[in-house]
């Protein structure tokens, strides 16, 4: 009798655990909030021809695995993590300052990294805020 119950708890546990993989993680972003003082930064590049080139390469190479292609946050790795990506497409997105997505950039949070040592020219950020700009 010991070892069926034993089986019993076993099977429910596994089934349980089995059930979880399939709950959605949390969609819903907590806030971020952002120093004034990058808040109010200024774009120092124009979304020229040649910042989003650099941008759209430096996206693909350090963005694109999680935000995707179109950055609707829907990447290969974007599935893997604990919170949402984000979709850069929604006005949400948009109505952020550009000093404000260069220092989510920069300093990261969570499952975003920060970026202020792996592209340490801040222009190199900038050029991925233009580029970011473009996704509708």
């Amino acid at each position: 009798m010991n070892m069926k119950k034993n089986l019993s708890f076993f099977l429910g546990t596994a089934l349980v655990i089995g059930l979880m993989a399939f709950v959605p993680k949390n969609n819903t972003q907590e806030p971020w909030p952002v120093p004034d003082s990058y808040k109010n930064k200024v774009n120092p590049l124009k979304g020229d021809a040649a910042s989003l080139t650099n941008g759209k390469a430096l996206y693909n190479q350090h963005c694109k695995s999680c935000h995707g292609t179109k950055g609707k946050g829907d990447g290969p790795k974007a599935a893997q993590l604990d919170t949402d990506c984000g979709d850069f497409t929604k006005p949400a997105f948009h109505n952020q300052t550009d000093g404000a997505l260069f220092y989510k950039t920069f300093e990261g949070r969570k499952d975003m990294p920060a970026y202020k040592k792996k592209i340490p020219d801040a222009n190199d950020i900038w050029a991925i805020v233009n580029y970011m700009r473009t996704f509708k």
